[in-house]
């Protein structure tokens, strides 16, 4: 994430079991779940939202809005009134 005190880089894990869609979430010495996780598979690619709650480096709760096509991720997170912050990844082999 890009954000106003610098890049955060964060790890997630993205599945699917019986229950649905999960992931979670490490970085900044902290690992969380991720909740109300969707996906909606469109033809620009899959849109994926999730919420999730960190306390370093400050307490926050943040909502993602991404699109996911091929290998790589982009989009934006919130926090509250903050202003959005830009959001891009790639894909990792397990």
């Amino acid at each position: 994430m890009a954000t106003p005190i610098g890049t955060i880089e964060a790890t997630y894990v993205f599945s699917v079991d019986a229950d649905g869609p999960r992931a979670d979430a490490t970085g900044r010495d902290e690992s969380v779940d991720v909740s109300g996780l969707t996906i909606d598979i469109r033809d620009d690619g899959e849109h994926v939202s999730w919420d999730q709650r960190i306390t370093r480096p400050l307490r926050l709760d943040l909502h993602f809005d991404v699109v996911v096509n091929g290998d790589e991720l982009v989009g934006v997170s919130r926090a509250g009134r903050l202003p959005r912050t830009r959001v891009s990844g790639t894909r990792r082999s397990a």
